[in-house]
């Protein structure tokens, strides 16, 4: 039976009936998006109930059939009056009841890549405008409307929060925060995250060579660079995914409490360890420089006390190191990074004069093992691993960044981590060919203690890890304050307690510590794996769907729990027995 229609309504069924593919009406079903307007019809008993009214008000008796052009202009008249007051909104015989709105709204996009124009030739639906859902021209699929696939195009935090909608205010208060944010171009950001690799561990790298072997070191520094370079870039994806702003963020979005457990113990291990590193580091090269500026400092009463390492360490943290540890803010420090990177050019630099210069009979002698594979490879994955892992500093250099995206900060990482290999490998392979079996976990102490050039390079180190160990309890301060105390305000007391606690336990461990090799090879094997090998890769497994991008996550991770386990046992296996090299305090 053909039904009679104003030109209006005529239109409005049409394109709420014709205009509706099969396929959209079901997809949309599937998201159940609800409607709790009640302007359209109650079921298809109310709009057959409601056109029979309408035929009996123009017919009078009810059985007259209208035909659409054909009708007069008074039937037109009662028609239009008719389908008002049956489109006029009614309560519903059953209140409360769940109701089903079919009009266009914010759907994912349909599988496999297609596009909702797919089942809409006749619309270009990427012009389409968003119309408000109250709007009268929400109605059916109106050409102003339009829908957005979710979680495409996501952009750095501080671009996403400029492209949101905001009140005058708002925008005001982002602009000055902005404004305040520090910016910097690709040189600053490489010249930072350069830094951050490029620490302590360096040192280290001739006496990973020598656990390791020469054939299987080199191996282990180009593999080991690579997949620190990917998992750095994964902190900053994985922050992505998940919404988080930090690293402990993501980890507790992924795990819950159990992440933030694993997280804070993770990175309070590591700048704890870096604390004892330090510690005696200042150990084995201020006492060498003070005699070697004072040749008879043993023999003076009182001062020659200074010629002792551990009333050096004692005297040097507590008048230099413990002061800057008090500071609330590490701005305060941020000169440090720069002499820190000067210092670390003056040691690479020495080491690779003095190495050439080193007389026969400091110079040490090689297997079989030193040259290919030899028994300590798990441990030099650690020591490697020390001087490698930047990873909380990531997405602070990353916010860093003038325009912060993916590509900008992958460049950063490539060429930090690069650089950062070169540096590596010199110093390796200029301090293990020139010392071999004889190479120290600290390779300055192989040159003697008159050797000026070398005193001055101990010089330089020493003082910036005088320099960088507040920065390291800094960390471990921010990590227990923030498990234990969460968004309290800054206490004095609180601040006092754990400051002079940290400094005092690292103080006393590097005490009774002088093998720096020992301290690298268990920070780097726990520590420094599950922030670079752990954590980063399950996050990413967790947050992501599968492709062969998980299975390699998968891989890395076993691969850190691998040497975790195995280089624990040996370090300790080691401090019990005291293996063959190792340093002993004097």
């Amino acid at each position: 039976m053909a039904k009679a229609k104003t030109p209006n309504s005529s239109s409005n069924s049409s394109r709420r009936d014709d205009a509706v593919p099969v396929a959209a009406r079901q997809n949309e079903e599937e998201h159940g998006l609800l409607a709790a307007r009640i302007s359209d019809d109650d079921d298809d008993y109310d709009v057959d109930e409601a056109r029979h009214a309408f035929a009996t008000k123009a017919n009078g008796k009810g059985g007259l059939v209208l035909h659409r052009g054909n009708s007069s202009p008074g039937v037109e008249a009662a028609q239009a009056t008719a389908t008002t007051e049956a489109h006029k909104p009614r309560t519903p015989r059953t209140p409360n009841r769940v109701r089903f709105d079919l009009r266009l709204t914010n759907i994912p996009p349909r599988a496999n890549g297609h596009r909702y124009s797919d089942s809409y030739p006749n619309e270009d639906l990427d012009d389409l405008e968003m119309s408000e859902p109250n709007s009268h021209h929400g109605d059916a699929y109106s050409p102003s409307q339009s829908h957005h696939p979710l979680l495409t195009d996501m952009e750095a935090p501080s671009v996403a929060l400029a492209n949101s909608l905001w009140g005058d205010e708002d925008a005001r208060s982002w602009a000055e925060a902005e404004r305040a944010r520090p910016k910097s171009g690709l040189r600053s950001a490489f010249m930072n995250m350069a830094n951050s690799i490029i620490g302590a561990g360096i040192i280290g790298q001739p006496y990973a060579f020598r656990q390791a072997g020469l054939l299987a070191g080199m191996i282990l520094l180009v593999g080991l660079t690579v997949v620190v370079d990917w998992t750095i870039r994964l902190i900053v994806v994985n922050s992505k995914l998940s919404g988080a702003n930090s690293f402990q963020g993501t980890v507790e979005h992924c795990f819950g409490k159990t992440g933030l457990v694993a997280i804070s113990i993770a990175q309070w291990a590591f700048a704890f360890g870096g604390m004892v590193a330090f510690g005696v580091i200042v150990g084995d090269s201020i006492p060498h420089v003070l005699q070697a500026i004072w040749p008879g400092l043993s023999e003076i009463p009182v001062l020659g006390l200074l010629a002792d390492r551990r009333t050096v360490i004692v005297v040097f943290v507590l008048a230099i190191s413990f002061p800057l540890t008090l500071y609330k803010d590490i701005a305060k420090l941020a000169k440090a990074s720069t002499a820190a990177l000067i210092s670390m050019i003056i040691i690479l630099v020495t080491v690779l004069i003095q190495s050439a210069l080193a007389p026969m009979e400091d110079r040490g002698s090689f297997s079989t093992p030193l040259l290919t594979v030899n028994s300590g490879i798990f441990q030099a994955i650690g020591v490697i691993s020390f001087a490698f892992v930047c990873h909380h500093n990531s997405l602070l250099i990353y916010g860093s960044l003038r325009t912060p995206t993916m590509d900008r900060f992958a460049t950063v990482t490539h060429y930090s981590a690069g650089v950062s290999m070169v540096a590596c490998i010199l110093m390796a392979l200029a301090g293990f060919l020139t010392f071999g079996d004889k190479t120290l976990g600290n390779v300055l102490n192989n040159f003697p203690a008159d050797n000026t050039m070398v005193n001055v390079a101990r010089l330089c180190f020493g003082l910036n890890m005088l320099t960088t160990l507040p920065l390291e309890a800094f960390v471990c301060r921010e990590v227990m304050l923030n498990y234990y105390f969460p968004g309290e305000p800054f206490n004095m007391k609180l601040h006092l307690i754990f400051s002079s606690g940290l400094i005092l336990s690292a103080m006393g461990i590097s005490l009774i510590t002088c093998d720096l090799g020992v301290v690298f090879e268990l920070v780097g094997a726990t520590s420094a794996c599950a922030l670079a090998y752990i954590l980063p890769p399950l996050c990413y497994i967790k947050l992501s769907s599968r492709s062969w991008k998980t299975y390699l996550a998968w891989a890395v991770v076993a691969f850190g729990f691998s040497v975790m386990g195995i280089s624990v046992l040996q370090a300790v296996g080691k401090l019990i027995k005291g293996g063959e090299g190792m340093a002993k305090c004097v």
